[in-house]
């Protein structure tokens, strides 16, 4: 399994989101540090869920890479990510 069906699958178990969506956006970093032929190195992650909704900017960001644990955040290069309750 994929980086990218990875992500999808821990974030909707974690947060069971009511929009999710993650994009592997690495051929855009061709050249640029971290950037692995094949991709899955770079990621855009815009995710919406009640759970989020009580959280700081900072709490979303911290349950965010809780979930998809240290493993494979140590895989991935960048993570922009767009959290909302």
């Amino acid at each position: 399994m994929g980086i990218t069906q990875q992500i999808d699958d821990k974030l909707r178990i974690a947060f069971a989101p009511t929009h999710l969506e993650v994009v592997d956006d690495s051929e855009s970093h061709r050249g640029h540090g971290g950037y692995r032929e094949g991709g899955e190195s770079h990621f855009n992650v815009a995710i919406r869920a009640p759970a989020f909704a009580d959280m700081s900017r900072v709490q979303r960001h911290r349950a965010v890479h809780a979930a998809l644990g240290p493993e494979l955040i140590g895989r991935i290069h960048a993570l922009a990510l767009d959290i909302s309750g």
